[in-house]
């Protein structure tokens, strides 16, 4: 690589501001909440007898390919980011990559908009010798190229599969378009931004300064610079990440795979209920529209909104009386599973040796 595209300059190290003790307590307690809450509305709705009936007749042979799709999404979002990692840094472990990759998928589950998970990976990785600039960088390259793979990958499917989206979402088909043509323009944004910095900064600022006269910002100045700054570094990150083209094709290939992954433990819950009818590959747009539900729901994990959604976009395809206990079971495998083997990675351990950078330029 040549001598300009280094991860960042190191003239300054930007802070990495992690979520609060209290906000966290505070989030595990709504996601207890939320659990306890689902439960009493399922033996509301449905009744013991009819639980422990559906339970009986529940696929496990399903329900375990579903562990293994879980575990195929940990494995290609961990490589994702091993792969700039071991790049800048060759001594980078794949189990340190592990441990960094689950500590994100817990954070990212107990905050509001998934906001907590990048900061305590870089975190994490400045606690093995990794510059927290570089760490941002590797960060931030992760997430764009994944975001565009996620979103290529579900237009083509749903290109291919029109007719049974437009039949699925007829009734409120104008607002499913709506949420993909909004994923789309918010990845243009995100390129954007990332080419045309002094634009974006340009049309950014006089929405703060209106905040600022409404006072919800209270010092006008100090946030403006912070918000110029923020956008100048992440242009930087987006130039550099244009000129890794290998890596940024090795990230998209496992990106990929992970979407696969992903939507595959929707149908295995479908089909662990004893459905059919309906194949995997369209599943696929009816679990992208509830994914875009998730994604605007405040809430940590998008707990109710996840659940709300599921439940109205899948009771018309799923076998009556079992779309509650799906519900639970689509929960346990993308939300409560990687809270729990995310927690587990924080257990002190052994230190790490710090992992040694590359003397040359990337």
């Amino acid at each position: 690589m040549d001598k300009n595209s280094n991860f960042q300059t190191e003239t300054e190290e930007p802070e990495i501001k992690t979520t609060s003790k209290k906000v966290t307590i505070f989030n595990f307690i709504l996601i207890a909440v939320i659990f306890i809450g689902l439960f009493i509305y399922m033996l509301a709705v449905d009744g013991i007898d009819n639980i422990i009936l559906v339970l009986k007749q529940v696929d496990y042979t399903w329900v375990c390919w579903g562990l293994l799709a879980l575990l195929g999404l940990w494995f290609c979002d961990t490589m994702c980011l091993h792969i700039p990692l071991k790049k800048l840094y060759p001594t980078q472990r794949f189990t340190n990559s592990i441990k960094v990759n689950m500590i994100g998928q817990l954070f990212n589950n107990v905050t509001p908009f998934s906001s907590g998970g990048q900061p305590m990976q870089a975190y994490a990785l400045t606690k093995t010798g990794k510059r927290a600039s570089e760490s941002m960088s590797i960060l931030t390259m992760k997430f764009i190229v994944t975001q565009v793979a996620l979103l290529v990958f579900t237009v083509i499917v749903v290109l291919f599969e029109l007719q049974f989206f437009m039949d699925l979402f007829q009734d409120f088909l104008w607002v499913a378009i709506l949420g993909f043509v909004a994923n789309i323009v918010l990845v243009i944004a995100i390129i954007f931004a990332g080419v045309y910095p002094k634009l974006i900064i340009m049309i950014t600022l006089p929405w703060v300064r209106l905040l600022a006269k409404l006072k919800i910002i209270k010092d006008f100045d100090k946030t403006k610079e912070k918000v110029s700054n923020s956008i100048i570094h992440f242009s930087d990150q987006f130039k550099f990440i244009y000129t890794q083209k290998q890596i940024i094709l090795q990230i998209f290939i496992w990106a990929t795979l992970q979407s696969l992954c992903y939507y595959a433990i929707t149908y295995m819950v479908y089909r662990a209920f004893g459905n059919s009818g309906i194949s995997y590959w369209q599943i696929i747009p009816a679990q992208a529209f509830l994914l875009m539900i998730m994604t605007i729901t405040p809430t940590p994990g998008a707990g109710l909104g996840a659940e709300g959604g599921f439940l109205l976009i899948f009771q018309s395809i799923f076998k009556k009386g079992t779309i509650n206990l799906a519900i639970l079971f689509w929960r346990i495998y993308t939300f409560y599973l990687p809270i729990i083997v995310g927690a587990l990675f924080l257990i002190p351990t052994k230190k790490s040796k710090p992992t040694k950078r590359v003397q040359e330029k990337m």
